[in-house]
């Protein structure tokens, strides 16, 4: 079941112990949940794991998706007609020592290799160009969509939707929000320490989560 941003909007008024949101408005508590999330996504772009069929432009350069943050692979080819073959990663330097002009090649419908370079997260070439007629199956980590903001004044009852990260980060998502909170009180005593504490919890379940994975 998807977890709902009000659900953890609730929790941080609750511990917050602001059930009137004055110190700490709802707009301003989502607003660090959608910070949490892209946050998270930083660190974890597996946590937005996304695969699509991309419809190629002309020639080598291709992008990603608009929801598009990093790509993590290309896996095949797709389109109708093609052979569906597989498609495998190499080494753009080797390519241009071997083959200059590989960029002005006759395009085709069938991609042997992709490119990717990490400095330029959201673009991929192929090789050989490809015809607009190309298609190719990816996969690729995808930014959250944003909780929409409530009307100032609005309790936590007005917060809607659902998180886009899987169930698991919600407790994730929760200390980051207690530590924007606790940040903007941090002058007074103790809040500068429980937002320590907060954006600590938060780090250690990432890298626990990262340990675990590999």
């Amino acid at each position: 079941m998807a977890l709902t941003a009000q659900s953890i909007i609730r929790r941080a008024v609750e511990t917050l112990q602001d059930n009137t949101s004055i110190r700490w408005p709802i707009g301003e508590l989502v607003r660090y949940l959608n910070d949490g999330q892209r946050e998270v996504v930083l660190y974890r772009p597996d946590a937005m794991v996304t695969g699509t069929t991309v419809t190629c432009v002309a020639g080598t350069k291709q992008s990603l998706p608009t929801n598009g943050a990093k790509l993590i692979e290309v896996v095949r080819n797709s389109a109708t007609g093609s052979a569906k073959k597989a498609i495998r990663m190499v080494n753009r330097e080797v390519l241009d020592a071997q083959t200059p002009n590989w960029h002005s090649l006759t395009g085709s419908i069938d991609i042997l290799h992709f490119m990717y370079d990490v400095r330029d997260p959201k673009v991929f070439y192929v090789y050989p160009p490809a015809t607009i007629a190309a298609q190719v199956d990816i996969v690729y980590s995808a930014y959250p969509t944003d909780i929409a903001d409530v009307a100032d004044g609005s309790l936590y009852t007005a917060v809607l939707g659902n998180i886009s990260l899987p169930d698991i980060y919600g407790n994730v998502v929760l200390d980051y929000i207690m530590y924007r909170a606790y940040t903007k009180d941090a002058e007074y005593a103790g809040n500068a320490a429980r937002a320590q504490a907060h954006y600590q919890a938060f780090a250690t379940a990432l890298g626990i989560e990262i340990k675990s994975t590999m």
